[in-house]
């Protein structure tokens, strides 16, 4: 199984020594979203950027893992709400690097499904121990729940 997308960043006018930051990436499924750096490294605060791509991708999975594990079980979850975050600074090779990411999710159940604090730690650890993106991953990643 493989996946594609198509980053595609053109020349545009900027200040004097510089350059525009600003691209589109086209995803396999045909969806273009645009894209820039960080407001903090001279990019559109109104796009995308990779730090913030890379969180999305690591909520994304985790939720997406979880929501398999509870429906394997037969708890139904109504929503499914992650305020995640990242955190930017030196990894041990003293290079610039997402240091921590920190998951935060709400999870609400169907109405009438009881599920104990224990079940639900359970399945997070389950649900991190089984996501692609947090197994590709060499960072510190916590589930806040």
């Amino acid at each position: 199984m493989g996946f594609n997308l198509t980053v595609n960043w053109q020349t545009s006018p900027a200040e004097e020594g510089e350059f525009c930051r600003d691209h589109s990436i086209t995803f396999g499924s045909g969806q273009t979203i645009h894209a820039s750096s960080a407001p903090e490294y001279k990019g559109n605060e109104h796009f995308v950027n990779p730090e913030e791509s890379l969180l999305a991708a690591l909520s994304s999975c985790h939720m997406l893992t979880f929501l398999a594990i509870a429906h394997l079980k037969r708890l139904p979850v109504a929503s499914y709400v992650d305020e995640a975050s990242a955190e930017l600074g030196k990894n041990e090779a003293g290079k610039l690097a997402i240091t921590k990411m920190i998951l935060n999710p709400k999870i609400v159940f169907a109405d009438g499904v009881e599920v104990t604090q224990e079940t639900l730690e359970k399945i997070h650890e389950k649900a991190h121990a089984n996501c692609f993106i947090a197994n590709t991953l060499a960072t510190d990643i916590q589930i806040k729940f």
